[in-house]
């Protein structure tokens, strides 16, 4: 029994076999739409940390004080060496009036006792700027390094604290992603195991007539196809409504404001096209699993 590919029968019989086992297909959606979500949870969240930390590596800044026996013009003149520095994007240098004049304008409610600081109160410092944020203490230790520097102050704990989470966060999701694709692939090749049990005798009667293992598989591939596009395009909504949810509750709350959460319509396409990917991947694969059995007769 030989035949050409026929698309609109393959769709059929996928269809008709989807609603024939209503709630096991129903499970299959659902254990898919709950591993999209929270493969697409942690992953939103680690690309909002790392959008995070480029926002901490242009706007958080090292200060580099100068020795107080170097005159101004000298101080200057470090500038070169701690460009060397590895990992320094930018370097700004601040006069000591500078640094005071900025002081005071940041505590202008304290005017009265800020009148009384002498000009000589605070050093000549270069603000610095890094690629890369991870990379904040080694840097810190390494201009330390360089002669004629009193100290350095960098907000470590912050940029590590971002850093950490944010590990963890991918981490935890790499995890959760390969267990609940493990189990959606279970749930789908059950799914489909199920169907396939029902039309076993009409699989080994097609068989015996001659049919191609790929004329009797592609019902069923079509089958988990449709189980994955679903489960992906339910899971996609679900997934801006959470993320709606989550960015009114950043910025309404102060627990996240360090976070600048990304607008979901700017990644919708991306995400889109990943959830389907996966959906349909999850679907085929757990087809295959699930047929390839009935196939030896």
């Amino acid at each position: 029994m030989s035949r050409k590919f026929n698309a609109g029968y393959y769709v059929s019989e996928g269809f008709h076999s989807i609603f024939t086992h209503g709630f096991m297909s129903f499970a299959a959606v659902c254990m898919i739409v709950a591993c999209l979500l929270i493969m697409g949870s942690f992953t939103l969240l680690a690309v909002n940390l790392d959008n995070t930390l480029g926002d901490l590596e242009s706007e958080n800044e090292m200060l580099v004080y100068i020795d107080d026996a170097l005159t101004q013009d000298q101080a200057r003149m470090l500038q070169p060496k701690l460009a060397q520095v590895e990992n320094v994007s930018q370097l700004t240098f601040v006069t000591k009036e500078q640094a005071l004049a900025d002081y005071k304008a940041k505590h202008n409610d304290n005017i009265a006792v800020l009148k009384d600081l002498p000009d000589d109160a605070f050093r000549d410092r270069y603000r610095v700027h890094v690629y890369d944020i991870e990379r904040m203490a080694e840097t810190k230790a390494a201009l330390e390094q360089v002669p004629n520097v009193a100290w350095v102050r960098a907000a470590i704990e912050i940029a590590d604290g971002f850093v950490m989470v944010r590990n963890i966060a991918t981490g935890v999701a790499m995890v959760l992603i390969g267990i609940l694709l493990v189990i959606s692939l279970f749930i789908i090749a059950n799914t489909i195991k199920l169907a396939t049990f029902y039309r076993r005798e009409e699989i080994a009667i097609m068989k015996m007539c001659g049919a191609t293992d790929g004329f009797i598989e592609w019902p069923f591939v079509v089958e988990g196809m449709l189980l994955g596009l679903t489960g992906a395009l339910i899971a996609f909504f679900a997934q801006w409504g959470l993320y709606r949810m989550v960015a009114k509750f950043a910025i309404q709350g102060n627990g996240l404001s360090l976070v600048n959460m990304i607008s979901y319509g700017s990644m919708a396409t991306t995400i889109l096209i990943v959830f389907c990917s996966v959906g349909v991947f999850i679907g085929v694969v757990g087809s295959l699993f699930a047929i390839r059995k009935f196939l030896q007769v």
